[in-house]
């Protein structure tokens, strides 16, 4: 566990150093709009939009490249990602990802992009200087939510139809294990020393809680808003709170984020932002939880510690989701 812990909090250092001198910090919140095939910029002091970034079609899922000087943007019906310099604002290439990729990961060194190929049930792995597929590893069907450890030695890919979580060994590419979890899984977020992995359950109104020791749910949380049917708390988007005290969990139709205490594993409390509160970001210094809501068309901004909705600005044709940069 101290393991875990040490490597965990070494690569955060070397990766926020690595940041803080090739990125200048652009002050700016980034929003995938689907529908509208483009990238909302959204100034963070001021909380209003700013400009728009044209790029390929139906863009969702968003990752600052290693350096964070650039963005890249899985974008499901172009096939592709869109890679775009934060410094221009402008497209500086693009990279095949095979048929309608939707969620992704970076290895640590920024060389390799592990994809979920929803059509394909398989995870797809990318070269991303030679631009060229070299590895696909079949998993179960419609895989979504992708996420690498932070050594670089486990990718985790959710299986929405078969209720699963996949480990995949990144050095073999074998499955190392298929973890039962709740209905529809859909994404991800490590605890503060990466020995738990918290996945979303969309169906099943609840997060399951992953040891990364052993590779069994030791946990499950369970989701309840006042006046709202189960069917209803659909959980999807999910971060963790930069003291590791707090993890923010989008709860999609309930038009709510929880708060749920990682120690207790119990929601402490409850926001009410827009609808379909689908993805959850939070920015450097902890403050302010962003949340994108895809059927109202906008983003909240929370105020972390008085768990208390500050603004929400509309951003475009849905939203998918939010990558900030401060």
């Amino acid at each position: 566990m101290k393991k875990i812990a040490l490597v965990a909090v070494l690569l955060f250092a070397v990766f926020a150093a690595q940041s803080k001198e090739t990125n200048k910090e652009t002050g700016i919140a980034y929003v995938s709009t689907e529908k509208g095939n483009a990238i909302t910029l959204v100034d963070m002091k001021t909380l209003t939009v700013v400009g728009s970034i044209a790029t390929c079609k139906r863009p969702r899922h968003m990752m600052l490249m290693s350096g964070g000087a650039q963005l890249m943007v899985a974008c499901g019906d172009s096939n592709q990602a869109d890679v775009i310099d934060l410094a221009t604002r402008k497209s500086v290439g693009r990279i095949p990802l095979g048929d309608d990729p939707e969620a992704f990961d970076l290895s640590p060194d920024g060389k390799l992009a592990y994809v979920s190929a929803e059509e394909e049930g398989a995870l797809n792995v990318f070269d991303l200087a030679a631009k060229k597929l070299i590895k696909t590893v079949p998993i179960g069907k419609e895989p979504e939510g992708v996420k690498v450890s932070a050594d670089g030695k486990r990718v985790y890919v959710t299986s929405e139809v078969a209720n699963m979580v996949h480990v995949i060994d990144t050095a073999t590419f074998a499955v190392v294990k298929n973890i039962a979890v709740g209905k529809r899984p859909r994404r991800f977020a490590f605890n503060a020393d990466a020995s738990e992995l918290w996945v979303t359950n969309e169906l099943g109104s609840s997060v399951s809680i992953i040891s990364t020791v052993n590779f069994n749910v030791v946990a499950t949380v369970p989701f309840e808003v006042k006046g709202m049917r189960q069917d209803d708390i659909t959980p999807v988007g999910i971060a963790l709170a930069r003291d590791g005290k707090t993890m923010y969990v989008g709860l999609g139709r309930a038009n709510h984020v929880a708060f749920v205490d990682v120690a207790t594993r119990k929601t402490t409390q409850q926001v009410l932002v827009g609808k379909r509160a689908w993805g959850v970001t939070v920015n450097r210094d902890g403050s302010k939880v962003y949340v994108v809501n895809g059927l109202s068309d906008d983003m909240t901004v929370i105020d972390a510690a008085t768990a208390k909705a500050l603004k929400t600005v509309a951003v475009g044709r849905v939203p998918y989701m939010v990558v900030v940069d401060d």
